[in-house]
């Protein structure tokens, strides 16, 4: 069965407020960051955005069938500061890529857009009993964003870009074999933008406080490329037609007006 939500044109981002209606509201993401309108806010510093993933255990990855996921073991909260009120715990991370490596990503700053973005998952285990209760409230999700820059091979990510082969089908996964460090996705640089969001695939709830690095980090074109073989439809299926035939590219929600929000800076 084929989800009813995609990236063609009959399932894609311009139709998901007929099924998900929280897709068509004012606080939606991604948004292109403007850093002639990024306010600069001081206190951003005051108690500085930290993160600790020493006891994370990554165990788990999967075809979603809109692109590939790691799940995530975590006893404890692991990150606060910053923008955030509350303590909040990783959960999963995920990616979002192009067809080629002139599109990818789903932020885009001034106008220019990455390769690809990892989304580091968190959601507020201060305040509530389950990532589930969590993900439609307005203050539930935190989410790390990371840009991807050709260039060269990073190391840690090849350990799942390695593994792409396994899961090229839709439900596959597999148990992580070996320890994958989450902290080496983000950039030395720890300067970021801040603002108000949603998850930007549905439901597209308005819950995320959106954090996305103003560095980017360096992966191979082989990397990307193992990303780019991956199939939106199960093994033994007939591949579905349309535009992208299977292929999981061009998974990324397009740039949403900012509107009203503030999109905030601590320099």
């Amino acid at each position: 069965m084929q989800s009813d939500w995609g990236y063609e044109l009959h399932n894609g981002p311009a139709t998901w407020s007929d099924k998900f209606p929280a897709a068509a509201g004012s606080r939606q993401s991604p948004i292109n960051l403007d850093p002639s309108v990024a306010i600069v806010d001081p206190t951003l510093n005051d108690n500085p955005l930290k993160w600790d993933y020493s006891s994370v255990k990554c165990t788990t990855l999967l075809n979603t069938g809109h692109g590939w996921k790691v799940q995530v073991s975590s006893a404890s909260p692991n990150l606060d500061g910053g923008p955030l009120s509350n303590k909040y715990q990783l959960i999963q991370f995920h990616c979002h890529w192009g067809k080629n490596s002139e599109t990818g990503s789903e932020h885009t700053v001034a106008e220019e857009m990455f390769p690809a973005e990892i989304h580091l998952v968190h959601w507020n285990s201060e305040k509530y009993e389950s990532f589930e209760k969590a993900a439609s409230e307005e203050d539930g999700l935190a989410v790390l964003g990371i840009f991807l820059q050709v260039g060269d091979e990073h190391p840690e990510l090849r350990k799942l870009s390695d593994l792409m082969p396994s899961v090229r089908y839709k439900d596959d996964k597999l148990p992580l074999p070996r320890r994958f460090d989450p902290a080496t996705l983000i950039p030395n640089n720890k300067a970021y933008w801040t603002y108000p969001g949603s998850l930007t695939t549905p439901p597209c709830y308005e819950s995320v406080t959106w954090i996305v690095f103003k560095n980017s980090v360096q992966v191979s074109e082989d990397q990307l490329e193992a990303f780019r073989k991956l199939q939106s439809y199960c093994e033994g299926q007939k591949p579905p037609g349309g535009e992208l035939n299977g292929c999981i590219v061009e998974n990324y929600r397009p740039p949403l007006p900012l509107g009203n929000r503030e999109l905030r800076t601590a320099s």
